[in-house]
């Protein structure tokens, strides 16, 4: 037996290709988001006028879009039209990159697209955005059937590199595959929109936010809304509801990890996290010196008081490596000391996950806008500190959640 190729297959075979193609920023496909509003197919004037006879195992176009046609194939004049959520949408390009990759090597002949852009109408939008919000009516990191691994990254007082961690710690994830996002909870002195070089604000779909994105990682902070030199002056109720807007009114798609930059100590932020992330897990950042080391415990020991679970330690500026020698800048042990008295404290084993060096492109990369742990090119750099933080990374998924309230 054999199929024919009428324009009603390739009309068939266009759509189940677009199916496949995912909106950059709502992490939906652009058919599920009713982005596609129609496809026109023509046979080329230039085409034989007999339908292609093909073998039913022609391979799918979804499946094999890599596939190179005959030359000698038919060819089809397509026209995909694309409406788009926005207008000016910033990701249009990226969105066309993908539909004509999804369309490039049809099996069936030769197709000629052209993609016609135009933007929602008004009750077009505000439909989809209703449908969005209806399935986040709630805090959709709390639901049963989340996959989401919440990870908050505390410390006792500023000036340990808390903030450095968590951006490098999520480029790291994103790096290695897995859909990352991303809040800075550190209201006064947020810092990870300049760490990851975002200067663009959220996406506003109709009173839904879409959060900004760089190096792998989507982003909320209150800084891409302040700027950098806006000083911010909220208190207990005020701060709890930021956070609840962070997480309900952001579309976040379903993020593999989700990593919270906390204020140091312990304070209405980290109260706030367990009151609406109770499966969150800490992760406590220390230096090596005893002054912040005694003060790092303090933040795990949250955790005697609220359901929160320690993940582990990371000990930050632990070294600095000169002509062959490892100088210990800060002294030594924090680290150790702060897993050993909360493993204690608490029960169950808190780890020192890595200890991690004093090194000038920690901070002159990242501080540029880029994590350090990055090359280039947005993969995990071939050096000891991405060795790190992919070490601290690994450890941290293969730990069970709910190790505290077993």
């Amino acid at each position: 037996m054999s199929t024919t190729f009428t324009d009603g297959r390739v009309h068939d075979d266009v759509m189940a290709a677009l199916g496949h193609v995912m909106d950059p920023e709502l992490g939906r496909t652009i058919v599920d988001l009713g982005m596609v509003s129609g496809v026109d197919v023509a046979r080329s004037a230039s085409a034989p006028s007999d339908p292609l006879q093909a073998s039913d195992s022609a391979p799918d176009p979804a499946e094999n879009p890599a596939q190179a046609p005959d030359p000698s194939a038919p060819a089809w004049d397509v026209t995909v039209h694309l409406e788009l959520t926005v207008p000016g949408c910033p990701l249009s390009d990226t969105i066309r990159r993908r539909i004509t990759a999804a369309l490039a090597g049809y099996p069936g002949g030769r197709l000629n697209v052209t993609i016609d852009t135009s933007t929602m109408s008004q009750g077009k939008l505000e439909a989809l955005v209703a449908r969005l919000k209806a399935e986040r009516r709630a805090n959709p990191f709390t639901r049963a059937d989340s996959k989401t691994r919440i990870f908050a990254i505390a410390s006792g007082k500023g000036g340990v590199g808390k903030s450095s961690v968590t951006a490098n710690l999520a480029a790291t994830f994103a790096a290695m595959g897995y859909d990352t996002a991303a809040i800075d909870a550190d209201i006064y002195g947020f810092s990870l929109p300049r760490l990851f070089g975002i200067t663009d604000r959220p996406t506003n779909l109709n009173g839904m936010l879409v959060p900004p994105e760089a190096w792998g990682v989507r982003l909320m902070s209150i800084g891409v809304f302040a700027g950098s030199d806006r000083a911010i002056l909220w208190r207990g109720p005020r701060l709890q509801r930021s956070l609840e807007q962070f997480l309900t009114d952001v579309w976040w798609g379903e993020p593999d990890v989700l990593l919270l930059d906390l204020a140091p100590g312990t304070g209405d932020m980290t109260i706030s996290v367990a009151q609406t992330l109770p499966n969150a897990e800490l992760v406590v950042v220390t230096t090596p010196q005893p002054s912040a080391s005694e003060v790092a415990v303090r933040a795990g020991l949250v955790a005697l008081q609220m359901p929160l679970q320690v993940d582990g330690v990371v000990e930050n500026m632990s070294y600095f490596d000169h002509k062959g020698e490892r100088l210990r800048l800060f002294g030594e042990g924090g680290g150790e000391r702060v897993a050993r008295t909360l493993t204690d404290e608490l029960g169950y084993d808190v780890p020192l996950l890595g200890q991690l060096p004093l090194v000038p492109e920690l901070r002159e990369t990242t501080e540029g806008g880029r994590p350090a742990v990055l090359d280039e090119n947005g993969a995990l750099a071939d050096s000891d500190v991405a060795r790190s933080f992919e070490s601290i990374a690994r450890a941290l998924l293969a730990h069970e959640p709910g190790r505290a309230a077993a």
